[in-house]
């Protein structure tokens, strides 16, 4: 793989790579980028894998490259000094000193738990050289405060700024010109991509610094990551922030005035009735919408895009304008367009949809709020990648552990628009054969009859019985995973622990700690977890990872397939659900000396034409239909 990605870099050609799992492939491009002399954008998945390839791989190169020299020579953070590496994150990771220091002159806060967060906060930034949240242990993820501190560059005034020489986003482009390797993620990438083709004349747009050459790790991401930031959306949340930062700021800078804070309260309920307007169905979070809305409740649209077009009026008319201001006047401005597209246009590539996310209640604020958010996404972004990243830089080199459907890599190259690219496919050097066995049980009912929860209950039982527990059940439904845990509640002899009661990273700790641990999760923990040895000796999904086809995305992506008259199942459905499996299933071989059981519940792998699909694609796991061949397995020593 590394003399693969060397002769991409060489050549400035495109590569695709599916490394199996266990084949070290970071080491296999880091050691490439470094001999390039060229600049290059590693991109990751995760934050956590960012942080893999900054404070292990970079230095286990560096030491291996430099010896006892390397040793002494790191800076605060343990960052490499020899080789020229940046570590760069979303803005909003960073703290922005001109918030922190107006909200020490104009107290905002009312809440004492966030009077006693922003005191630590004050006396950490004194003394913090990065200004990254990531330091802040005491923080929850749900902080309230930190969205009130961050350097999103919403209110980002740049150089006009007291504070530009020392604020960290400054320094963290700095040291990103000065550096060969770059390591960022997918969403920070895409972010930063969406921004330079929407003002390419603007030489200072974005925060990546120019690259020739970019290494994509999980690039089975790429898809979903980048329809995400190449379309745009409206939600009753982006004004609520609009209306909080004009009126905070500028009541703050003795700026504002009647007519504007009569302008934001109209603006605010004009949003609140078109929101409300949206016609949601009981117990959907998600649907597509258009043309009868626009023709039923057309008045709540053109009351909303007058209620910001006054408010630009109003900012505009301001005689002493703050620096801030611009600011302000661009965000309305592109919040207009973004109606604008989201209710008019005509783009035939995009899907128009709605959806409801809800917040959690926390301390300090004890119900729960639903935002309402209006969306606009491509429904194909291989053109937009083909001629936004694939033709304007010389060498892309994609790479995962779960790129190949049936040993091949046209269905990724297809999705993303990625042409004239050298492939290769790595296989993983553990022993499958004899460190692995895959259970799939045929007398199971379909998964979508009634009787199957409960018969696949006690399969589960008997399975967590054999294994002592020590598994991931993993599931594609929130609701299939909380009744599955309801029902082995108090009828299996270990611990259970489910998604949703302690934040991803504290539940992976206490499943690393706790003897004999099963854990419930969805999603998120289908990927990007990491768990080796026998605390994780069983992996068990519910049923094939299909995506829900009433997702307005999918539905509108399987919708152009079928209208181009191709088989939207064959060709988009089943290669999505290959890949997801296999994500599934390598979270439990995680090195040479794992070994465990792999479970699927869902036996249409063996009833249907398009499980031969999944066998080619997984790796050469022993199968077993018999309860008896899983006790055999683990009767057997390693």
């Amino acid at each position: 793989m590394a003399q693969a990605v060397e002769r991409a870099l060489d050549e400035r050609r495109h590569l695709i790579v599916e490394a199996g799992t266990g084949t070290g492939k970071t080491l296999a491009y880091l050691l490439p980028a470094l001999r390039s002399g060229r600049r290059v954008i590693i991109s990751t998945g995760t934050k956590n894998l960012q942080e893999q390839l900054f404070f292990k791989d970079i230095p286990l190169l560096e030491a291996a490259l430099f010896g006892e020299l390397a040793e002494r020579e790191h800076d605060w953070s343990g960052a490499p000094r020899l080789l020229k590496v940046a570590y760069m994150k979303g803005r909003a990771n960073y703290l922005c000193r001109a918030k922190l220091y107006n909200i020490t002159e104009q107290p905002v806060l009312s809440e004492l738990e966030e009077v006693a967060q922003f005191e630590k906060i004050t006396a950490w930034e004194k003394e913090t050289e990065t200004g990254d949240r990531a330091e802040l242990s005491f923080l929850p993820e749900a902080s309230q405060l930190w969205p009130k501190l961050d350097a999103r560059a919403d209110n980002c005034t740049g150089q006009k700024c007291p504070h530009f020489d020392r604020c960290f986003i400054t320094e963290m482009r700095r040291k990103a010109l000065e550096s060969d390797i770059v390591i960022v993620n997918h969403h920070l990438f895409f972010a930063d991509l969406a921004i330079k083709a929407a003002a390419e004349e603007a030489a200072d747009a974005g925060v990546l610094p120019e690259a020739t050459a970019v290494v994509f790790d999980e690039a089975h991401e790429l898809e979903d990551v980048a329809g995400s930031y190449f379309g745009v959306s409206v939600s009753n949340l982006r004004i609520d922030e609009l209306c909080r930062d004009i009126n905070t700021t500028l009541t703050a800078k003795h700026a504002v005035t009647p007519t504007l804070l009569q302008s934001l309260q109209s603006l605010r309920d004009a949003a609140t009735r078109f929101f409300a307007a949206l016609p949601f169905e009981e117990g959907r979070n998600a649907f597509r919408y258009r043309d009868a809305f626009l023709e039923d409740r057309g008045d709540d649209y053109l009351s909303f895009n007058n209620a910001l077009a006054r408010l630009v009026a109003e900012l505009e008319r301001l005689p002493e304008k703050p620096d801030e201001t611009h600011a302000f006047l661009r965000r309305t401005h592109e919040l207009a367009v973004a109606l604008e597209f989201c209710m008019e246009s005509q783009n035939k590539n995009t899907v128009f949809w709605v959806e409801k996310r809800t917040r959690r209640a926390s301390r300090q604020h004890r119900n729960a709020r639903t935002d309402v958010f209006l969306q606009a996404t491509p429904i194909d972004v291989s053109g937009i990648l083909r001629e936004q990243l694939f033709a304007k830089i010389d060498t892309a080199v994609l790479t995962s552990a779960t790129l190949a459907v049936s040993g091949n890599l046209a269905f990724i190259r297809g999705r993303l628009g990625i042409e004239n690219a050298r492939e290769l496919v790595v296989a993983s050097h553990f022993d499958y054969e004899k460190q692995a066995l895959l259970y799939v049980p045929p007398q199971l009912p379909d998964t979508r009859h009634p009787a199957f929860l409960d018969k696949a209950t006690e399969i589960v039982r008997q399975v967590l019985e054999i294994t002592r527990g020590r598994a991931f059940c993993l599931f594609t439904s929130y609701s299939q995973m909380q009744q599955m845990y309801e029902r082995l509640l108090g009828e299996v002899g270990f611990e259970l622990l489910i998604q949703g009661s302690a934040p991803k990273s504290a539940l992976l700790e206490q499943f690393r700690a706790t003897p004999n641990a099963v854990l419930f999760a969805t999603s998120s923990f289908w990927q990007g977890v990491d768990v080796q040895g026998e605390q994780l000796s069983c992996v068990i999904i519910d049923r094939l990872p299909f995506a829900v086809p009433s997702d307005p995305v999918v539905a509108a992506r399987i919708d152009a397939l079928t209208a181009d008259r191709q088989n939207a199942f064959m060709q988009y459905q089943v290669p999505e659900a290959v890949i997801t499996l296999k994500q599934g299933f390598g979270r439990l071989i995680r090195s040479l000396h794992d070994r465990g059981l792999l479970v699927l519940l869902d036996n249409r792998i063996l009833r249907q034409h398009y499980g031969k699909v999944f066998f080619e694609s997984l790796p050469p796991y022993p199968r077993a239909i018999d309860i008896r061949d899983v006790e055999d397995f683990f009767a057997t020593k390693r």
